[in-house]
């Protein structure tokens, strides 16, 4: 089961309320006790209280209390004239429609726009609109690519617990060069390619409890809106087409290019034209997703729509649009394909609105990628048919998540030191922990990925998990007496501080190693309760042996599924799913290889090509860790095998 990602309050005391629900999933009008009510979250049976069973881990059992939570948060419930909930005759308290009706607490989040950090104020409030750079899918995404993607998913459930709604899209490029060299050296189509990998992104999602977005558009699907971008901006002198064929931008057009996201010196970006002259253009070339230039006017110029080019582009990767103009004119911007940069300025308006709340993506996206999205966009909505958008801002927010290093280095693919998730995590406890490991972390600081931290972040599952089960059998064993007991409790009153500074911390730029040592402060609260009795118990002086406090270590047990709204990480990981289609290539032992072991194989080759033979037997020993050996062949490809 998956963790239910909720819109609820954030104060203890409304949870306590919201789990007065009844045992067979309806959030029903009762006349249940306090006390029961405690205890009827744990009933996975009837009424009469059958099948109750220990806690069981990585399970999110309060999803019936969120999915009604989401319920009365939708923007189909009707509202009274104050922004309150109508008294629907639904059996649901007053207080709790009135606590869940509006965000109980503003976030406030660095914004790379001004540098500073700030309140969170949506557009329209309690929405919120987010837009996420996604993956290329022309290979594995790698785990240094998935803090992204996890880093969008804490903002994304901070959001919800708080008690927004967030609509997310993220969009997925499924051409450029690096697909087009891939589909040439397997032979398969740009369909077949990127479907595969598409289906290998979505697989580690669901293994890392990534809440999905709302919608992920494909650039393929998208051509018509990116040709009448390009047409709108030529019309308002922004854009140019060269004697090839390609669409550029004009740069020195848009003042201020360089200095929003970043601070680059403009007199620098004017130097060089490619990566192979230095300066800007090396700057620019190093990051950017195509890696060719063509003719264009100004050095810092980026490429909107690339012409057709017979010795390189492919059929299947080539579109030629047209767009109709005012008057029943139409314009036809020649056969090619998009440049990077267009993508998601085109997406992002069709799916989310001209002005988005929030953007996101990796610190190495600022520049030029988002940087050229807002020249783009903003001059578009300034100047294109859309009169009244009076220069209106394209995001008014940008956030921006550090690199996953190795060692000093940025893990990427260009490196060779970049490991996908079911490589570098290939037990579901150590997916589990990477979770934790990058959810716990200050997003916008580096991430040392080391064994020393993953085997800590695997340890504090552990810890976790013992934790909840040895609750969870306390409280089977003495349900009688813990309905009976006095509420009264200092360890409650303890996990509601505690509960109340994780709030504050996840509110507070998503400072997650605060709400990390919260989520201890209360693991430690319900420990140190069991170490309590068992000292006592073992020690001959003690003339009674003392009772746990049932009520507080229910307390603990609510306020750890409460904090895992955000956190995500009690839950089952699912299996790697199969190919759903793949190159139509494969050969027999690939069928019997996983992908995984045969990225590492492809990395191993081209370090022997480089001549790296320390890394090549650093990847020998990865194969050889996975259950597979390696064997050169002389003038051929390597061949793999299962160690037997």
């Amino acid at each position: 089961m998956k963790v239910a990602t909720a819109v609820t309050t954030s104060s203890f005391a409304a949870s306590l309320l919201l789990l007065r629900c009844h045992p067979t999933g309806a959030f029903a009008p009762t006349t249940t006790t306090a006390r029961e009510a405690k205890w009827s979250r744990m009933n996975d049976g009837g009424d009469d209280g059958s099948h109750i069973g220990p806690w069981r881990p990585r399970v999110y059992v309060s999803s019936r209390v969120c999915a009604e939570s989401r319920r009365l948060n939708s923007p189909s419930t009707s509202l009274d004239g104050d922004g309150n909930y109508r008294a629907d005759d639904d059996g649901i308290d007053d207080d709790v429609k009135k606590l869940t009706a509006s965000p109980s607490r503003r976030l406030t989040l660095y914004n790379s726009l001004t540098r500073t950090k700030s309140s969170l104020i949506p557009l329209k409030s309690p929405s919120v609109t987010m837009y996420t750079c996604g993956p290329t899918v022309y290979d594995h995404a790698h785990v240094g690519n998935f803090r992204a993607f996890l880093t969008y998913d804490v903002l994304k459930r901070v959001l919800t617990y708080l008690g927004y709604e967030v609509d997310h899209v993220c969009n997925l490029t499924d051409v450029d060069d690096k697909i087009i060299r891939r589909c040439e050296r397997e032979g398969a189509s740009l369909l077949e390619l990127t479907r595969k990998f598409e289906g290998k992104f979505f697989d580690d999602l669901d293994a890392l409890n990534i809440v999905r977005a709302r919608a992920y558009p494909r650039a393929t699907d998208h051509i018509q809106e990116m040709a009448q971008l390009i047409v709108d901006l030529e019309r308002n002198g922004l854009a140019y087409q060269s004697e090839e064929g390609s669409w550029y931008f004009a740069v020195s057009k848009k003042d201020g290019y360089g200095t929003r996201l970043v601070q680059l010196d403009p007199e620098q970006l004017k130097k060089g034209a490619s990566v192979e002259t230095g300066g800007g253009g090396a700057q620019r070339g190093a990051l950017d997703a195509d890696e060719y230039d063509a003719e264009k006017e100004g050095a810092r110029d980026f490429c909107l729509w690339k012409a057709y080019k017979p010795e390189f582009d492919r059929e299947d990767a080539t579109w030629d649009p047209i767009v109709e103009l005012e008057g029943g004119q139409i314009k036809n911007i020649g056969r090619g394909r998009p440049g990077w940069h267009l993508e998601c300025s085109a997406m992002a308006r069709k799916y989310l609105g001209n002005t988005i709340d929030l953007h996101m993506g990796g610190v190495d996206l600022k520049f030029p990628h988002h940087e050229n999205e807002i020249a783009q966009k903003k001059m578009y909505l300034a100047n294109g048919n859309h009169k009244g958008a009076n220069c209106a801002p394209f995001c008014n927010c940008w956030v921006h998540n550090g690199f996953v290093n190795i060692g000093d280095e940025k893990m990427s693919k260009s490196k060779g030191n970049f490991l996908t998730l079911r490589t570098a995590c290939p037990t579901p406890d150590d997916v589990r922990a990477y979770r934790y490991l990058v959810v716990s972390s200050q997003y916008r600081n580096p991430l040392s990925f080391t064994d020393t931290a993953l085997g800590a972040a695997k340890g504090a599952l552990k810890r976790l998990d013992r934790l909840n089960v040895m609750i969870g059998d306390a409280l089977s064993k003495e349900r009688e007496t813990y309905i009976a007991c006095d509420n009264n409790s200092d360890i409650a009153t303890a996990v509601e501080r505690e509960v109340a500074n994780f709030e504050k911390a996840i509110a507070d730029d998503l400072s997650m190693p605060r709400a990390s040592a919260s989520l201890f402060s209360i693991v430690k609260l319900g420990e140190n309760e069991f170490k309590r009795v068992s000292k006592a118990t073992d020690d001959p002086n003690c003339p009674e042996t003392p009772s746990l406090d049932l009520v507080g270590l229910a307390s603990v047990q609510q306020a750890l599924e409460k904090m895992d709204q955000v956190f995500g990480i009690f839950y089952d990981v699912p299996a790697e799913k199969g190919d759903s289609g793949g190159a139509g290539t494969a050969n027999v032992n690939e069928l019997l290889v996983p992908d995984d072991v045969m990225c590492l194989v492809a990395q191993r080759s081209a370090a022997k090509n480089a001549k790296d033979w320390e890394l090549a037997d650093s990847l020998r020993s990865k194969i050889a860790a996975l259950g597979f050996v390696v064997k050169d062949v002389k003038g051929g490809e390597p061949i793999v095998s299962r160690d037997q």
